[in-house]
């Protein structure tokens, strides 16, 4: 790509010569931050006013599926075109669907307009990781990504509290409103540092094969979406008709195919090498992203605490999730244990949360349960990061980038389907703090952190001649 140079450089992430971008950078990622710890803390409130009933898990989901569309789009589209355009693209999209979840008045508006907000979401992430590729040496970029991850604490400790305030004693929709100012202020930030940022000076993606992946990625978000709707409305009815599990397992076939265009060859076979890295990102997005969606809920249920304190769980995980993060970067040795150590840490938090899910556990114990959970994350997810920038090219990063994002997606709305199911499969809308049906969906959940330590194994580098190759990018 044409711009700054890629050169490896002395200096830090904070010298003159990247501070701009970096703060940047920094600004597009905390604008998210706040956007998901926000929200997730006001969902609960948001549900109640608006009557989302077995609905509620659609809210996350749907930002998911169409993060999906946006990240496949923007990946073929900085390949051809550079980073820019998507960037753009994801901002003025992001700043839409929270205007819309804002002003809504039915529950299934305010899903449409998460809906927008993951579009733009997806297209954001996907640029800025082809941005960090193309401009950091790689010896910066294992530092950028603990940076990032600290760009969740501020968000994390302020977020929930705020939201929680807002949603308590003014209104669930300050909760979006709030978002759109620092959308704007980080576009400000990085806008004159990418600007000059064009298209790799030979692509090996044409056009027409950016249309085709674009295709498959409309095929799989729309397969998604049909999979997640069916299975909860068939979850949600008392004697729910055939045909709604029939159409949601085969719309799950459908988005399993379409993967397997999207993904590097051998991902959904745990392939060693960089599938495995990027199926394990998804496996624990899995557990992780459809925990964390109804955490909220079940210590409201359980425990009986109001939204703002509900809130401190989820900064918990944010802050485990940054030095986690932290940790990584200083990480020596072969990188693929470090997938193998998070994993293992997310199952034992999530099966640990099933179990300590009844109202006589302090919920200081739920706490610091899931501050595990988060340092688990930022130790996996971040190493994955770096695993697939090292693996990429000038020519391909920006569908690799896709790739990670697309398995994190996938896997996080599987999850979030799969939890919003069991919920509405199990639910009892009579009986009060529904312990057992939260210490299910907590240890279905806590396999697929299970399958990440496997897929974490075999993301070890391999080479024809040489096997295991240590890997310390």
């Amino acid at each position: 790509m044409s711009g700054p140079s890629a050169e490896p450089r002395p200096a830090g992430p904070l010298s003159p010569a990247y501070r701009a971008l970096t703060l940047g950078i920094l600004a597009i990622i905390t604008c998210s931050a706040f956007e998901a710890m926000a929200v997730t803390t006001a969902m609960p409130v948001v549900a109640v006013e608006l009557s989302a009933g077995a609905g509620y898990g659609l809210a996350f989901s749907m930002f998911l599926t169409a993060s999906l569309l946006g990240t496949v789009v923007a990946g073929s589209r900085c390949d051809v075109q550079g980073p820019v355009p998507s960037l753009a693209a994801g901002m003025a999209l992001m700043t839409a669907g929270l205007v819309v979840s804002a002003l809504a008045g039915e529950f299934w508006v305010v899903t449409a307009g998460r809906a927008v907000s993951g579009l733009g979401g997806g297209a954001m992430i996907v640029a800025v990781y082809v941005i960090i590729g193309e401009i950091y040496p790689s010896s910066l970029q294992p530092v950028l990504f603990g940076w990032l991850a600290a760009a969740w604490i501020l968000p994390s400790m302020v977020g929930p509290l705020a939201a929680g305030l807002l949603a308590q004693y003014v209104s669930w929709r300050w909760v979006f409103a709030a978002v759109i100012p620092i959308v704007l202020v980080a576009g400000l930030m990085v806008w004159p540092r990418v600007r000059g940022l064009g298209p790799p000076d030979n692509p090996a993606l044409d056009r027409a094969l950016g249309r085709r992946r674009a295709l498959w990625g409309s095929t799989l978000a729309a397969a998604v979406f049909v999979a997640q709707w069916a299975g909860n409305e068939a979850a949600d009815a008392p004697s729910a008709p055939a045909a709604l599990w029939i159409a949601a397992a085969a719309a799950a076939g459908t988005a399993g195919a379409a993967l397997g265009r999207l993904l590097p060859a051998g991902t959904l076979r745990l392939a060693r090498g960089l599938p495995s890295v990027i199926a394990t990102r998804g496996l624990l997005s899995a557990g992780f992203v459809a925990a964390e969606a109804f955490l909220p809920l079940m210590v409201l249920a359980t425990h009986g605490v109001d939204p703002a304190t509900a809130g401190l769980a989820l900064t918990a995980g944010a802050v485990g999730w940054a030095v986690g993060s932290f940790l990584q970067a200083r990480a020596a040795g072969r990188r693929h244990r470090l997938l193998v150590t998070g994993a293992s840490m997310l199952a034992a938090a999530m099966g640990g949360i099933g179990l300590l899910a009844s109202p006589s556990v302090p919920f200081g114990v739920i706490v610091a349960v899931w501050s595990l959970a988060g340092a688990a994350m930022g130790l996996a997810l971040s190493s994955t990061s770096v695993m697939v920038l090292a693996l990429s090219t000038s020519v391909d990063r920006g569908r690799n980038s896709a790739s990670l994002q697309i398995s994190d997606q996938v896997g996080a709305v599987a999850g979030t389907t799969v939890a919003g199911i069991l919920f509405a499969l199990l639910q009892d809308p009579a009986a009060s703090g529904q312990t057992g049906v939260f210490s299910v969906m907590w240890l279905v959940l806590a396999v697929f952190a299970c399958l990440g330590i496997l897929s974490g194994a075999r993301s070890a580098i391999v080479t024809p001649n040489t096997g295991k190759v240590p890997f310390t990018a």
